[in-house]
């Protein structure tokens, strides 16, 4: 199978006709400036130079209301990234855009464009969530979005957030649930932060919102991850982007950001698996046999699971095996 490359292009705040009570995209993505035509190009090339040959690449317009853009301005981006699919060094384009501008007119135009992805902000499945956020559009939008996306058998994602004002646990998971029975092929899982300079940033220092702890976030996109992959439905990102202003706190307010917060997600499942799994009343040596490519994350974030596990047996070693996928390990006790 060949390796899969985004090149992403990102269009901040474009043609989205409200401000969502979490967002601030010059803070979030550190750029305002919507990209030229020639920018485009540029980024095109660039990414093209250091991708392997024969790699499955395809030209994804993020961070903006890709749809909601004025039709010749949509065709002037797709005919840029069309020529590269006529050379045959990309496969297809993939845009973001909102529920509530996909309609039929929209996907004629996508479809003459090789446009074969559409991820679609759905957020929450739950009306006061979205009301509560600003989002502007209704939860029937969502519903009307991906009926006319099957309609033109255009594969889809859905991208989930956690933590919004009047969300729960048992809200994210219906939102979860409805993105596995909408038969959504990927879907992306971003806990909400509180950016420097929104709405949300005036709530919280009002007292009015409590974004979710670390651990919170953790546990939650943990049982996520699970339930996602249970259902074959591809995660393609847990967390924001990492970004100077978060790291620095400069944008950043209040929220469960962590730089490297899917390897904490994915440290925190692979502890699940072991202590359930793994017989601790044995104290000798243990090897545990993990797929190929998993040894850090199975380690844990700075070590923390093998620290864990030599508190309980006399060593803890870790081995890689091709043979294994996914989650599946093996222990052997020696």
């Amino acid at each position: 199978m060949k390796k899969h490359y985004n090149i992403p292009i990102f269009i901040p705040e474009a043609a989205c006709p409200h401000q969502c009570i979490f967002c601030n995209q010059k803070n979030i993505t550190e750029n305002v400036r919507q990209p030229s035509f020639q920018d485009v190009i540029k980024t095109v090339e660039r990414y093209l130079s250091t991708i392997p040959k024969g790699s499955d690449v395809e030209i994804a317009f993020f961070g903006g209301n890709f749809t909601g853009l004025p039709l010749s301005q949509q065709e002037r981006y797709l005919q840029t990234a069309q020529k590269y699919i006529d050379r045959q060094l990309v496969s297809s384009i993939r845009c973001s855009t909102r529920p509530d501008y996909i309609n039929e007119k929209n996907m004629e135009l996508l479809l003459r464009y090789n446009v074969k992805n559409i991820e679609l902000g759905a957020q929450s499945f739950d009306g006061e969530v979205l009301q509560r956020s600003g989002r502007g559009h209704f939860v029937d939008d969502i519903y009307r979005a991906v009926e006319i996306l099957k309609a033109y058998k255009i594969s889809f994602g859905l991208q989930m957030m956690t933590g919004l004002p009047g969300d729960t646990p048992e809200k994210s998971q219906k939102t979860a649930t409805e993105i596995v029975r909408l038969q959504a092929e990927n879907t992306r899982i971003y806990p909400c932060l509180v950016i420097k300079d929104t709405a949300l940033e005036r709530l919280f220092l009002e007292g009015k919102y409590q974004p979710q702890s670390i651990n919170e976030a953790i546990e939650l996109c943990k049982e996520l991850t699970f339930y996602f992959e249970s259902h074959n439905v591809k995660i393609l990102r847990v967390g924001l982007h990492r970004s100077e202003g978060f790291d620095s706190g400069k944008t950043l307010i209040a929220g469960p950001y962590h730089p490297s917060f899917k390897e904490l997600v994915e440290t925190a499942i692979w502890r699940y698996i072991f202590e359930r799994e793994i017989n601790f009343s044995y104290r000798g040596n243990i090897h545990i046999t993990i797929p190929k490519g998993t040894a850090g994350v199975a380690s844990g974030h700075l070590q923390s699971n093998r620290k864990w596990l030599n508190a309980h047996f006399s060593s803890v070693r870790f081995s890689e095996n091709e043979r294994f996928k996914k989650r599946e390990y093996h222990v052997d006790y020696c």
